[in-house]
């Protein structure tokens, strides 16, 4: 399994260990109930080095990436500004959700998935062959240049990070949400995964453990993937693999806001999006009856059938909940049946999110 550059510190402090796509990353310190409420009620800190940015530049890079992407950068007006988006293939599946961040003229920066990032630089180097555009693409994962990735979430991060980097105070008062500032080969982007406020810092990744072992002598939690998964799913939030992939529409995920159709701009996958449309709607349940709402279960509405793509148990609700591709008809405050292990559940169908900024909404 590939390694992170924290990686001898989550084993130094008795982390447990997984695979995740490919990459030996944490679960959890110990506990990841208590790594859940930490993000919700305070700050934690996540390792996500094994995120990869992409770095993209050139003459033709904006072309590029509006030709690329089924989201329009040109919406990024202001430097340092981010775009959430999808990148499709020519049917109209989910090669990959990911964020734009506008460093400068013809100057973007892309983060993608750790398990798909591969495949996501192959596609992108395939289109720039394809359609002749001068477009350099660096990858910033591996080699002398690699950077480290470090998220800090919950309603004390962004004084934990001002603290521990007293010379960006400034620069951490002043970024706006979906903004990011560069300084030298610092990167503070003020977005994150978990529906709370914080930062996501990039930088060099020999500095990566110094920041870390700092943020949490400052009393930030050390959080693993556990609770990044409740966390985000109580946010209402997709995970690549489970809510999407290649043979589904960003429609069909809840991303249709990630698609832009209102400029006459061709992107990859847009005549075959159009075509389809949207078959299923893509919403939350929270369960009614005892048990827990997991991934692939078959859920029985007035509608016809549809089926859990990501559920767990919510800390923060006490209650399973889950999202879930169901009938198009289908709409929140209906009441369904989840078959868990032979039985058929009461759940009631909501919208996502579930949480947000440690508040309830549903």
């Amino acid at each position: 399994m590939r390694k992170t550059v924290l990686n001898d510190w989550h084993r130094r402090h008795g982390a447990r260990m997984v695979d995740f796509g490919g990459w030996e990353m944490p679960l959890h310190y110990g506990s990841q109930i208590d790594e859940h409420h930490a993000v919700r009620r305070e700050a934690g800190v996540f390792d996500v080095s094994h995120m990869c940015a992409v770095d993209i530049g050139g003459r033709d890079a904006r072309a590029f990436l509006r030709r690329l992407l089924a989201n329009d950068v040109a919406r990024l007006q202001l430097p340092g500004k981010a775009l959430y988006s999808t990148m499709l293939n020519e049917s109209g599946g989910v090669i990959d959700d990911l964020i734009v961040y506008h460093l400068g003229e013809q100057s973007y920066r892309v983060v993608v998935n750790a398990a798909t990032a591969d495949r996501d630089l192959a596609w992108m180097v395939g289109r720039t062959e394809d359609w002749q555009l001068a477009v350099s693409i660096a990858q910033r994962r591996n080699g002398n240049d690699a950077l480290a990735m470090i998220a800090v979430q919950g309603p004390l991060a962004r004084g934990k990070v001002a603290e521990v980097l007293p010379e960006q105070r400034a620069t951490c008062e002043a970024l706006k949400p979906f903004f990011a500032a560069t300084s030298g080969q610092l990167m503070i982007a003020r977005t994150g995964y978990t529906g709370e406020d914080g930062f996501e810092i990039s930088l060099p990744a020999a500095q990566a453990e110094s920041l870390w072992a700092a943020l949490v002598a400052a009393g930030v939690s050390p959080c693993g993937l556990g609770a990044r998964d409740t966390l985000r799913l109580e946010a209402g939030m997709n995970l690549y693999g489970q809510d999407m992939d290649e043979s589904v529409s960003p429609f069909d995920a809840g991303l249709g806001w990630t698609v832009d159709l209102e400029s006459p701009r061709d992107f990859v996958g847009r005549s075959s999006l159009v075509a389809r449309g949207q078959r299923h709607q893509f919403l939350g349940l929270v369960l009614l009856d005892r048990g827990v709402l997991r991934a692939h279960q078959a859920v029985r509405t007035e509608h016809g059938e549809g089926e859990v793509t990501s559920g767990s148990f919510s800390p923060t609700m006490a209650q399973s909940i889950a999202l879930a591709r169901l009938p198009l008809a289908s709409t929140p405050g209906d009441r369904v049946q989840v078959l868990i292990r032979d039985r058929l559940l009461a759940a009631r169908v909501v919208k996502p999110c579930f949480v947000r900024n440690g508040h309830i909404l549903v």
